[in-house]
């Protein structure tokens, strides 16, 4: 059953692969095209070439319509030189308590121009774009629209679902508190904004007009089929994906993900200075009382960067941003294209079995 916004895109099953920045990748994104669905790549931490880059790969594996997504950020961003020195100390004591054999530098730039990305994406020319942390501005929203490039606004509340609504977005995914990775609030502090995904999704199906991208949790088709139910337009899954070969997540993240219990996910502002959803492992605990004195995003998560791929390299998850939803524990570690066949299996006989 194709849902009403995915079905203008040409897509045919109501199933979209989360953009999860650094961990998609073009054949991941190609997958779940093939499958049906639409394949989702996040690219915000990406240079404007890269974009490019990468949206060209994935045309080359598949002829389906795909989705990029950006984090909406300042092109420029004020530094707090104390939290940053602060930072830096911790994060370098740290890694030498730790074995790696690395330290923290100070990068040309905390992160990539965001009107340069957007320039970027508005040439690569996705079916849909998709948009986090900030709304848009109405003369962006336009010029994607000329371009024929559908906008998918995030919302954490019923007034971000509002606001973007407002802005004519032509859907609204909603980031339920049972997501994983960053958490996409931008009217309400995140604390204020962790509402469950079916509360939520009730709210914004009474409130607005616009079709709705629900995720947050969901691991398979019963799962997918229980949001339609409750008013989405089409299911997002994420974390159901990040243990697939094709996923960039290391192989010690994934293999964390496999045992993770529900208790082990929390909210963690020490590896990116900004609220996001993950494994709490050695380095949350080891950060947590430093957590209110570190810089905010995208600072420190260019300040974490190295210790990231040192800990990577040697196969050390306790000490990665292992970002993942509630349901972590229900992850399948398999082929994508399989996967994603195996949640429209698992949504058709779901239907039938309500039916």
């Amino acid at each position: 059953m194709s849902s009403r916004f995915l079905g203008r895109l040409g897509v045919s099953q109501p199933l979209v692969l989360a953009p999860m920045s650094g961990a998609s990748t073009p054949a991941l994104v190609a997958a779940v095209c093939g499958a049906g669905g639409l394949g989702s790549h996040g690219v915000g931490y990406l240079a404007p070439q890269a974009i490019l880059d990468d949206a060209a790969r994935i045309r080359a594996l598949t002829d389906r319509p795909f989705a990029l997504n950006l984090f909406v950020l300042p092109d420029t961003f004020a530094e707090d030189e104390p939290a940053i020195d602060f930072a830096r100390a911790t994060l370098d004591a740290l890694m030498e308590r730790e074995g790696l054999a690395v330290r923290t530098s100070l990068p040309e730039r905390w992160a990539p121009r965001f009107s340069d990305q957007f320039a970027a994406l508005c040439e690569a020319r996705p079916a849909a774009a998709s948009f986090t942390f900030n709304l848009l501005a109405p003369a962006q929203v336009a010029e994607l629209k000329r371009r024929g490039i559908a906008v998918i606004g995030s919302a954490t509340t019923l007034a971000e679902v509002r606001a973007w609504a407002d802005l004519g977005a032509d859907a609204v995914s909603l980031q339920g508190a049972e997501a994983g990775g960053h958490r996409g609030s931008f009217l309400h502090a995140p604390e204020q904004a962790m509402i469950g995904l079916f509360a939520l999704l009730r709210q914004a199906a009474r409130a607005v007009d616009v079709p709705l991208i629900a995720g947050g949790g969901i691991m398979d088709g019963a799962g997918m089929l229980a949001a339609e139910v409750l008013g989405a337009d089409a299911s997002q899954l994420g974390t159901a994906f990040l243990a697939c070969p094709e996923s960039a997540a290391a192989q010690a993240w994934k293999d964390d993900l496999t045992r993770a219990q529900d208790v082990d996910v929390a909210t963690i502002r020490s590896f990116s200075g900004r609220a996001a959803r993950g494994l709490r492992n050695t380095y949350v605990e080891a950060m947590a009382a430093a957590e209110p004195r570190l810089p905010a995003y995208p600072v420190m998560n260019a300040l974490t960067a190295p210790l990231r791929r040192a800990a990577a390299a040697a196969g050390r998850g306790d000490l990665m941003s292992e970002w993942c939803g509630q349901a972590a524990g229900l992850v399948r570690p398999m082929p994508a294209a399989e996967l994603a066949a195996t949640l429209l299996d698992e949504y058709a006989k779901a239907r039938q079995t309500l039916a």
